[in-house]
């Protein structure tokens, strides 16, 4: 019997099988204004409702993207370049079943938090596809942008920060991590953390280009996994001292994931991210022929060591990573501010380039989800309820999204995936020409997926179709959005020492 009132829907996704981060369960999802408005079984449609039969499919709620770089570079220093705008940074994350990114917009040492943040909202306004938010970087935490510009911030809707332990302009010392982790527990906002030994690398750097050893896999020599599991453990030491929530962002190294694993276990409100580049990608892809291994340069480096991917995965599917964030970061490949700085800014003129001269950072944007659907609930690593809470729920949560995003329950936006039919799936290779970057590789080229998308679904349109791998929503759709605070455990009012903060 059809359900009364389903007449006054815009848009009826039938014959699902809808997945959310606790339950799976089979029903017709009813769409109003942008918002899911009922779940239930034979819904039927007045004129004018649009309506898609999911055929059986799996449908999950529209992927958070909660770790993007668009239109910056890391590298900006060096001169380099981001090979995305807004523009085609969200439609691309559309094309991959990703409806909402948080970027990052940087302080400058000496400049307000807020002027950075108005200065990104400059380059998103308008040029946005898909939904979107902000992290604010700090490199420069006085007294008075602590204490006066981060509530400005707040109550424009940014509500976690990030910080880093390495980079020349953006490093921090553990005090000055300290009055961060202070103003952060004292505001309620999420911390981020980079956690890289800049001293380490800057000496084996050091050490390596007196020998000529500049070449792309060295990248990775300079930064051991010591290099990671170090500044883990002594951020999570000044988190522990301040009883302040933090999240170490693109775990990458298996010591640094037992140290993540053990704080967890001690109830410590702990919380990770990984990246689908630490999951099946490997070292041996800097060591690619000629100046390619420079396609594969990121920071934290992949890793040689092959029990790094398995330990990420077994992380992924322990619960010890909280989000899967594609920390996309593109530069072009064939760009002298892109990928080239490496040949260019050559001065011993190594034939296999300069690694201490290529831009950090791969781009992923679009492929993070289909991977983690493949690789992880395809290939049986991950239950469908896993993927939904690493690829959509828990961002929304840790960085007060929810449940206005992440979810698929009457009054959240109506942003979904809509997957293939186990019967109709067929094998997906990763094509950089498919892609909807504008960054002229993929670091996925070649890779065989189980399955694509086949429709994503943004406030309640079809933002892409993956019949004809068309992006249709227009430049402008998406939207700011303000956040609130993590939902996530917090602060335990459990103290190392007599010491209080004020």
């Amino acid at each position: 019997m059809p359900v009364s009132g389903s007449c006054s829907l815009d848009m009826i996704v039938h014959n699902g099988i809808v997945v959310t981060a606790s339950d799976q369960f089979a029903c017709d999802i009813g769409i109003k204004d942008g918002k899911i408005a009922i779940l239930a079984t034979y819904l039927s449609a007045c004129e004018g409702c649009e309506e898609i039969d999911a055929e059986g499919a799996f449908v999950t709620p529209g992927g958070v993207d909660s770790h993007v770089h668009i239109a910056q570079s890391a590298a900006k220093r060096l001169g380099a370049r981001s090979a995305d705008d807004w523009t085609s940074a969200t439609r691309s994350a559309l094309g991959g079943g990703t409806t909402t990114v948080i970027a990052f917009a940087v302080q400058t040492q000496g400049s307000s938090i807020n002027e950075a943040i108005e200065a990104y909202h400059i380059l998103a306004d308008g040029h946005a596809v898909c939904d979107y938010g902000f992290h604010v970087i700090v490199t420069d935490p006085t007294l008075e942008q602590m204490n006066a510009e981060l509530p400005r911030a707040i109550a424009g809707g940014i509500s976690s920060i990030k910080i880093y332990m390495t980079y020349t302009g953006m490093k921090l010392n553990d005090g000055q991590i300290l009055d961060v982790l202070l103003a952060a527990r004292k505001h309620n906002v999420m911390t981020m953390v980079h956690c890289e030994n800049a001293d380490i690398i800057d000496w084996m750097t050091a050490s390596l280009v007196a020998r000529n050893m500049t070449e792309p896999w060295h990248h990775g020599t300079s930064r051991p996994p010591i290099v990671e599991s170090e500044a883990t453990h002594r951020a999570l030491a000044l988190a522990e001292l301040l009883d302040t929530p933090m999240l170490i962002v693109h775990v990458s190294a298996s010591e640094a994931v037992t140290t993540i694993r053990n704080a967890q276990t001690r109830l410590l409100p702990v919380y990770a991210e990984t990246c689908p580049h630490y999951a099946v990608l490997d070292g041996s892809r800097m060591r690619k022929d000629g100046f390619e291994g420079a396609k594969y340069v990121c920071a934290p480096p992949l890793r040689d060591e092959p029990k790094c991917n398995e330990r990420i995965w077994e992380g992924i599917a322990n619960g010890t990573f909280t989000v899967f964030s594609s920390d996309h970061a593109p530069t072009c490949f064939h760009d002298h501010q892109g990928k080239q700085l490496g040949l260019n800014n050559n001065p011993h003129n190594n034939p296999l380039g300069n690694f201490r001269a290529i831009p950090n950072g791969l781009p992923g944007v679009e492929t993070r989800t289909p991977l983690l659907w493949s690789e992880g609930v395809i290939a049986g690593r991950i239950s469908p309820q896993k993927f939904v809470a690493l690829n959509s729920t828990n961002a929304a949560k840790l960085y007060g999204l929810y449940p206005q995003k992440g979810t698929i329950q009457p009054g959240s936006d109506a942003d979904l995936i809509i997957w293939h039919p186990e019967s109709k799936r067929k094998l997906y290779k990763i094509e950089n020409s498919k892609l909807h970057h504008k960054t002229d590789y993929t670091p996925y080229e070649g890779l065989e997926l189980r399955d694509w998308p086949r429709y994503t679904i943004l406030r309640g349109r079809v933002a892409y179709d993956g019949a004809t791998n068309q992006v249709t929503a227009f430049e402008s759709y998406g939207q700011f959005l303000k956040r609130g605070p993590s939902c996530l455990p917090g602060p335990r009012n459990k103290w190392l020492t007599e010491w209080r903060p004020e």
